[in-house]
């Protein structure tokens, strides 16, 4: 099922976000993307991204002085977001924004940013009448949530405290790979960076967009000014390749045969 308007459950990735300094260029290489609408919740608020009028993501102004550089932050859903902060820290995480409300016209969530030991930056998202995503894994919309890092033991060992997370192996001779389960659902993937990959690619979440042709993406978001960053290539899970943003964001694309839910009539 490619729509849901009710609470994500525990630990599964509820909502993405990226973080820019100036939304209209976001507005205008994502529209044409992936054939996206928007809607304004007022200055300073997000600028939602919608997909057949479903909410599918988000932009959010870059807080002036910001250290951390625009990315596509993935959070996950939690019913209890300070108990989820307090676990954290407790395993060896930071939290980088406190937690906060926020109010858009009546979406209301709770949030908090966090890093986990290995470096990597995510959030929470304690869902109120904004339950996150009402769109996945169909073209324009979110397909999966991946987490590479230096160090997969110390991940391993962290996520497993903040909420659980049970790992399958899908590892092979050259790789090493984890599905990361909770509650019957597989809320994403955890993986290593490669030894030969020099130590400054940054331990991260990345989000995957799902589109219906990789290669025809590829072609409109160099068109559009982005840079691809692992080029297209074929997996047993669909075509998929990595692209960097107007900002030097990363993300991926990967290809789908779902079909796109028909869109909400006014």
């Amino acid at each position: 099922m490619s729509t849901r308007e009710e609470r994500w459950p525990e630990g599964v990735p509820a909502w993405v976000e990226l973080r820019v300094p100036d939304r209209q260029v976001a507005r205008r290489f994502y529209g044409r993307l992936f054939d996206w609408d928007f809607e304004e919740a007022g200055p300073g608020s997000r600028t939602t991204a919608l997909r057949g009028g479903r909410r599918a993501a988000a932009f959010w102004v870059h807080p002036e002085g910001a250290s951390e550089p625009p990315q596509w932050m993935t959070f996950l859903a939690t019913d209890d977001i300070e108990g989820a902060v307090e676990r954290c820290v407790a395993h060896g995480g930071q939290v980088i924004e406190e937690i906060a409300a926020f109010d858009d016209e009546g979406d209301q969530a709770t949030v908090a940013v966090l890093a986990d030991p290995t470096g990597a930056v995510f959030g929470l998202w304690e869902a109120g009448l904004h339950t996150g995503a009402h769109v996945v894994n169909e073209p324009g919309a979110v397909v999966w949530n991946e987490l590479m890092t230096h160090d997969v033991a110390t991940a391993r060992e962290f996520y497993s405290r903040l909420f659980e997370y049970a790992f399958g192996d899908m590892s092979g001779p050259d790789f090493i790979y984890h599905t990361m389960e909770i509650g019957g659902h597989i809320a994403g993937g955890l993986g290593a960076i490669p030894a030969d990959v020099v130590d400054d690619v940054p331990t991260a979440w990345t989000t995957y967009f799902a589109v219906a042709d990789t290669d025809a993406a590829v072609e409109l978001a160099t068109t559009l000014g982005g840079v691809v960053t692992s080029p297209a290539a074929d997996s047993a899970y669909g075509r998929m390749a990595v692209i960097r943003g107007p900002f030097g964001e990363s993300f991926a694309v990967m290809s789908t045969e779902e079909e796109p839910t028909p869109p909400l009539t006014s």
